[in-house]
């Protein structure tokens, strides 16, 4: 039988309840493909309206999708950079609130616990127990104070910006796939199936975090895309046509 206090591990227990997964990793990939798909589906449907040749058509459609990669990346290389240095610069501070602020740490490390429903003697007992280890104290205070994961703060920037970039790259490169392997009608048909296709799926994707009907969510993103499309196609033949 174990000799561990009653109220030992009550934090690790909060902690694995304010930190669910909550598909956050689903929805960036989902919507990272679905910038890429629809940029570019209206780049090349532009292209195709003012009549340019295939060639334009995958050059512009490359270039496009080198570019629109690239920004992507290098925002979320500077977003999650930006978010590690904040997180770091909190975790300093609840450090020196810990080590120069005892009494104010240990209050607030006590609302916390009682918040998530351990009584108040137990969160107190846990609480004291947890300022004893500095280490262990920041550890607690990042997670169920201030939300953040002491190992990551905030992620890995060139992780992101490489998921990033391939995660857009990849829906960039749907409609310009059929301009690639043919060309003519035949590759214009091919490209907005491909899409709606993508777009269909996409919509799917976002059911799983929206909480909308699949069915409603893949009709609605088909709607929009081949709007969108549909807009970029028309400005294409009405500057051709200049």
């Amino acid at each position: 039988m174990s000799d561990a206090p009653p109220h030992a591990g009550l934090a690790s227990r909060v902690r694995r309840l304010i930190h669910r997964p909550t598909g956050n990793a689903l929805r960036a990939a989902v919507l990272g493909v679905n910038d890429g798909l629809v940029s570019s589906f209206c780049l090349v449907m532009g292209m195709e309206g003012a009549a340019a040749t295939r060639e334009a058509v995958v050059l512009a459609g490359l270039a496009g999708l080198i570019a629109g990669a690239c920004s992507m990346a290098l925002g979320e290389w500077l977003s999650v950079t930006n978010s590690r240095e904040m997180n770091t610069k909190r975790l300093s501070d609840m450090a020196h609130e810990i080590a120069h602020a005892p009494d104010t740490a240990m209050h607030r490390l006590v609302s916390v616990l009682a918040a998530k429903g351990v009584t108040r003697a137990d969160a107190e007992r846990e609480a004291a127990e947890i300022m004893r280890n500095p280490k262990a104290a920041v550890d607690t205070f990042a997670r169920d104070v201030l939300g953040i994961n002491p190992k990551e703060r905030g992620g890995n920037p060139v992780q992101a910006a490489v998921i990033s970039f391939v995660l857009y790259g990849s829906g960039a490169l749907v409609p310009l796939l059929p301009f690639l392997v043919t060309s003519g009608p035949s590759a214009k048909l091919s490209s907005i199936l491909a899409c709606l296709g993508a777009l269909g799926l996409v919509g799917w994707g976002t059911s799983t975090f929206n909480g909308r009907n699949g069915w409603f969510s893949a009709a609605r993103q088909i709607l929009i895309g081949a709007m969108a499309a549909a807009f970029t196609y028309g400005l294409g033949a009405l500057f051709g046509s200049l």
